[in-house]
């Protein structure tokens, strides 16, 4: 496995305005509004739940007591009622993490690669991209997990977005040079490698999903966000032409 943990600015025309907010909001909700993921309450109010998008009604779930294999036992919440449509959790759920870790991952991949898309598209069309993408990454998990026990599983996280900006940041910038973490070393690797084996690893995890009804990593949501930004980068970029813009001097990140 390997991490990403900078690319190629050097071309970059623009201070990447969105995409700090981005990573901001997504902080900001995990501190205040999830309590840093203790706020359980909330964070099963404002998730997606597959059969809630999938039949437009509101769900509601009993709180449960789960006893761990040391014998202790502590209470998960029931999914919550939605104070307004089921279909808005499609984009909440996109601010929301389940864990540090979980955010950290998905913060760092968006610090690497989202300037860069950003500064391609301009910061209205980002933000739209950005947000499309993570919705029909959340569609993609809907469509998957109609049916069974998954479909009561309520999922949260910026993944989809960020896989969307990752298939554009591919189509895009598939030879630029981005530093990675691998085997305890930094590298400095071609997109396509990167963003390559990242999107190889979703292909082979989506192969192993299991469908228990006790959640995991949504692929599903991972591999649409990612086609999602495969197809939509271009269109978006039409009519851009971010090197005729002023460039901001820029180190590596």
């Amino acid at each position: 496995m390997i991490m990403p943990i900078g690319d190629d600015n050097s071309d970059r025309h623009s201070v990447p305005v969105i995409n700090y907010l981005l990573i901001a909001a997504n902080i900001l909700v995990f501190v205040f509004f999830q309590g840093l993921g203790n706020n359980e309450r909330f964070t099963y109010t404002y998730s997606t739940v597959p059969a809630e998008i999938a039949t437009g009604q509101d769900v509601t779930t009993r709180d449960r007591i789960v006893q761990t294999t040391s014998g202790e036992r502590f209470e998960i919440p029931g999914l919550q009622p939605t104070p307004f449509s089921v279909y808005l959790t499609l984009l909440t759920s996109m601010f929301m993490h389940g864990g540090i870790a979980h955010l950290f991952g998905n913060m760092l991949f968006l610090w690497v690669f989202g300037d860069n898309i950003e500064n391609l598209l301009g910061r209205g069309r980002y933000l739209i991209f950005y947000l499309t993408c993570g919705i029909i990454a959340s569609l993609a998990h809907v469509f998957m997990n109609t049916t069974g026990a998954n479909a009561l599983v309520a999922s949260l996280g910026a993944s989809g977005a960020i896989s969307g900006v990752l298939g554009g940041y591919l189509l895009s910038f598939p030879r630029r040079s981005v530093r990675v973490i691998a085997f305890y070393t930094v590298l400095s690797v071609p997109a396509i490698v990167a963003v390559g084996i990242w999107f190889v690893m979703q292909i082979i995890g989506g192969f192993g999903t299991s469908t228990d009804g006790e959640g995991g990593v949504a692929y599903a949501a991972h591999i649409g966000g990612f086609i999602a930004g495969l197809i939509l980068v271009k269109l978006f970029a039409v009519g851009r032409n971010p090197t005729a813009l002023p460039r901001v001097p820029s180190a590596t990140t």
